[in-house]
């Protein structure tokens, strides 16, 4: 179905698509859900069909713990826990429940008993222990082609010798904080300092409008603003950013995080959400910053010093670049298999080192 419409496919969805299951007389070993499915809904309009197939819910986002935009109609009229209730018997009625991130999981399980305290009585505290003893977390796989590795090709960490390049490849909307970066951006414009910018990412129904106007401030510094329509094209300027500052106030996981620390950008990222999960421990200290001023700070000290501290970014671009080569589906394509054959085989997939208790 069309990738648009989020909330009426979390409640229409299940229905169309329990339709075409049915005319298509599918017959499945396993039935794997993403969150934005109401997956019991999906099950009882299949019932006769698919009541022996084994199911499994993937958690990319939980619904429970994602940030509400300003002014949400839903959140007015005091609607905005029913998306979460949908997670929560999505996961009740799965046979086994995965989480693409230790945070993801633990932000379910915080938020689920206040979802749940919302309600006058039968609050269903041991249906919170029933989805938690069938949880896991099963990372995301990525395909990094076309993308330059830094971990391997001297051509990509050259790149820091070169003048700085700050990149911003996420979406434009509300979620990935637009309005900080850009604050930030203008800060340092202002110092005086150095530095171009790409900014990749597409912009759906609310564009920011401080965008427009901040491009006009960046004016020539702006290598390459907008959307990417060619995978070659977004690999080609993500290869060019060498520096990735973060200001998300949502991120499950991070995909454009891990291909820009891939393609060999020294990341600046917020110590919150699933990033400490991306980077090995002994660089946090490195990559992780508390406020949008330590992000101004830390970010006007690379560009003042930007030549004198090459050898220190490569050294931390190839280590992080080799850490997230990890989550490519060369690699979690086997950990795929062996979890989704013993939700298939009826057990609990406690053999892969990717898969994490939740306990």
């Amino acid at each position: 179905m069309p990738g648009r419409f989020w909330k009426w496919r979390m409640h229409g969805g299940a229905v169309s698509l329990a339709q075409e299951y049915r005319q298509k007389a599918v017959e499945a070993s396993l039935i794997l859900a993403s969150s934005m499915l109401d997956l019991s809904t999906f099950l009882a309009l299949t019932r006769d069909v698919t009541s022996r197939v084994p199911t499994a819910v993937y958690f990319h986002e939980n619904q429970l713990a994602y940030p509400w935009r300003e002014g949400d109609r839903d959140r007015q009229k005091g609607r905005d826990v029913h998306y979460g209730f949908i997670n929560f018997v999505s996961a009740l009625c799965a046979d086994h429940v995965f989480f693409n991130s230790l945070y993801n999981m633990r932000s379910f399980f915080h938020e689920l008993p206040r979802m749940l305290r919302h309600f006058p009585d039968f609050r269903l505290g041991d249906s919170i222990r029933e989805i938690r003893a069938k949880s896991r977390v099963l990372p995301l796989g990525i395909d990094y082609s076309p993308l330059p590795c830094a971990a391997l090709e001297d051509c990509v960490l050259a790149k820091h010798e070169q003048n700085p390049v700050i990149l911003w490849n996420h979406r434009w909307e509300y979620d990935k904080n637009p309005g900080e970066f850009l604050e930030v951006l203008l800060s340092l414009v202002s110092r005086g300092l150095d530095f171009r910018v790409i900014l990749l990412g597409e912009s759906f129904r609310h564009k920011p409008g401080e965008f427009e106007t901040a491009c006009a401030r960046l004016g020539s510094r702006v290598i390459h603003r907008g959307f990417a329509e060619k995978r070659s094209d977004y690999a080609r300027l993500v290869g060019m950013g060498n520096l990735l500052p973060v200001t998300s106030i949502h991120d499950f996981f991070g995909i454009s995080v891990c291909e820009a620390i891939y393609s060999g950008a020294f990341p600046l990222l917020p110590r919150r959400l699933s990033y400490p999960e991306l980077v090995p421990e002994e660089f946090h200290e490195e990559v992780f910053y508390e406020s949008a001023n330590e992000l101004e700070e830390r970010l006007a000290a690379e560009l003042s010093c930007w030549h004198q501290r090459v050898d220190k970014r490569k050294r931390v671009v190839e280590h992080l670049s080799r850490a997230v080569a990890g989550f490519s589906w060369q690699r979690m394509a086997p950990v795929y298999d062996a979890a989704f054959n013993a939700v298939v085989a009826g057990d609990i997939p406690h053999a892969p080192a990717s898969l994490i208790n939740c306990s």
